[in-house]
C-alpha cells in the first residue's frame, strides 16, 4: 500500500510563503493498493493537484472515493476535479450507510448558481455508489484484497474514519476527531484505541495545542497531546500528525512535531511521529 499526501491543511487552505513546506491544501489523500484503480480519501483543495496528475500521467480510470465527511474544507476541490469532467472515468463513492447518494447531490449543489459557474450537467464522467459498511453498522467491506472498516467520527454533524488493511498492513485516517469531546454519534477514547490497535500507521487530527483547546473546545479536533496518546495506547508504528491549524506555520509545525516526539520519548514509546506534509508518499 502507497500512500500520498495531495493536502493535509485544515478549515481553509492557506496559500502562502509561511506555508511552503508543509503545504496549504485542505484535505486530500491517494492510496494505490493491488487494486487496478485509485482510491481517494476526500476531497479538498488537494484534489485539484491529483486530478491534473491523474490525467496527465495515468492510464488508470477507475477512481474510489471515500470521503469522511461533508464539511466544505473536505469537499471544496471536487469542481475542480479534472477526471470528473472526462467521460472515461468512473468515480465510485464510498462512505457509511445512506451516505453515498448523499454525497452526489451535496457535491452538486455546491455547483449550483449562485455558488459556482459550471453547472453539475457538465460533469461526464460516470458516478457509482458503494457502502463500506455492514448493514448492521459494523464490520469490514472487502474491494479486492482490500479490507475497508469504516468507524464513526466525534466531531459535529458526524463522519467517518476509515481503517485500509491490505497483506497484513494497516493503515488508519482519523482526521476531524476530537478525542477530547464525544460528539452525538463518536465514540469514546477507549474505543479510539481499540480501532487503532497496533497499526502500522495512523494519521490524526492535531489541530490545536493545548491552550488553544481552553478556547477551541467542541470545535471537533484534537490537541497534539491527544494524538500522541491515542498513538502511545495503541501501539501504532508511525503517527502523522494531520489537519494543520490554518494559522500554523511550517515553523510553528516543526516545533510541534518536536514537542510530540519529546512527549513520546518521556513516556518510554516507540512510535514515529512526522507532520504530515504535502507531496509526502508513505509506503506500507
Amino acid at each position: 500500500m502507497n500512500i500520498k499526501i495531495w493536502g493535509s491543511r485544515g478549515s481553509i487552505p492557506t496559500p502562502g510563503p509561511t506555508t511552503l513546506r508543509y503545504g496549504g491544501n485542505t484535505t486530500c489523500l491517494e492510496l494505490r493498493t493491488a487494486l487496478p484503480e485509485v482510491i481517494i480519501v476526500d476531497a479538498g483543495s488537494g484534489l485539484r493537484n491529483l486530478g491534473k496528475a491523474l490525467c496527465q500521467n495515468e492510464t488508470v480510470t477507475a477512481l474510489r472515493l471515500f470521503l469522511t465527511h461533508l464539511h466544505w474544507d473536505h469537499v471544496v476541490g471536487f469542481p475542480f476535479f479534472e477526471p470528473a469532467y472526462d467521460a472515461r472515468y468512473t468515480i465510485t463513492f464510498c462512505g457509511g450507510p445512506h451516505a453515498q447518494e448523499c454525497f452526489k447531490q451535496r457535491l452538486a449543489r455546491q455547483m449550483q448558481a449562485p455558488f459556482f459557474p459550471v453547472d453539475f450537467s457538465m460533469v461526464k464522467a460516470t458516478f457509482r455508489t458503494q457502502c463500506t459498511q455492514a448493514h448492521d453498522g459494523h464490520g469490514e467491506c472487502r474491494h479486492g484484497q482490500i479490507e475497508v472498516c469504516p468507524v464513526p467520527l466525534s466531531h459535529p454533524n458526524g463522519g467517518h474514519g476509515y481503517k485500509f488493511s491490505e497483506a497484513g498492513k494497516v493503515f488508519v485516517f482519523l482526521t476531524d476527531n476530537e478525542l477530547g469531546v464525544q460528539h452525538e454519534g463518536g465514540l469514546s477514547r477507549s474505543d479510539y484505541v481499540d480501532f487503532c490497535q497496533g497499526a502500522d500507521l495512523l494519521i490524526h487530527d492535531a489541530q490545536y495545542t493545548d491552550e488553544e483547546y481552553t478556547r477551541t473546545r467542541g470545535w471537533g479536533h484534537s490537541t497534539y497531546a491527544d494524538a500522541v496518546d491515542l498513538a502511545i495506547a495503541a501501539g501504532v508504528r508511525r503517527l502523522g500528525l494531520f489537519h494543520h491549524d490554518p494559522d500554523r506555520t511550517d515553523d510553528d509545525l516543526d516545533r510541534q512535531v518536536e514537542k510530540c516526539q519529546q512527549r513520546i520519548r518521556a513516556a518510554g514509546a516507540s512510535v514515529e511521529c512526522f507532520g504530515c506534509v504535502e507531496g509526502m508518499q508513505l509506503a506500507l
